[in-house]
């Protein structure tokens, strides 16, 4: 078989990926150790504890995630009584969801360790390298 010279390590695609393992896993062991929740759970706790009450349609299309990962995360922050569920007056098929007081404490703890842990990764960089790598990641991610 002749030698392929596809460089994996510079396609933009897999160098993203590597690059959000490597800058996630320490969060990661946090936030499961802590509360024994899984990486889908803790976003869905986040969007929660930034906007407030949301449905699970208004999370996903914040979000990017599948419904079905939503639905499985909020099932299992329900059963850790993190978040509560209300169904519309309007539309029996949607649900509120909110934050209990357990939820918002595990929140404000994990966003303290977020802000610390986001620190940590910018000092790595200069002030202007981390400007135009934010730039260019939300270009990436039809943000910006």
């Amino acid at each position: 078989m002749e030698k392929d010279d596809f460089d994996l390590q510079n396609f933009l695609p897999y160098l993203l990926n590597q690059a959000a393992e490597e800058s996630s896993l320490a969060f990661q062991k946090i936030y499961k150790d802590r509360y024994g929740i899984l990486r889908t759970e803790w976003r869905v706790l986040f969007h929660l504890g930034i906007y407030g009450r949301m449905t699970a349609s208004e999370i996903g299309d914040r979000s990017k995630m599948h419904k079905t990962k939503i639905s499985r995360a909020v099932q299992k922050l329900t059963e850790r009584r993190f978040l509560t569920r209300a169904r519309d007056d309007g539309d029996r098929r949607v649900e509120h969801l909110e934050l209990t007081t357990a939820g918002e404490a595990a929140y404000r703890d994990l966003r303290g360790i977020a802000e610390v842990y986001n620190g940590r990764l910018d000092d790595g960089f200069s002030d202007e390298e981390m400007r135009v790598l934010r730039v260019a990641l939300r270009k990436l991610a039809g943000m910006g």
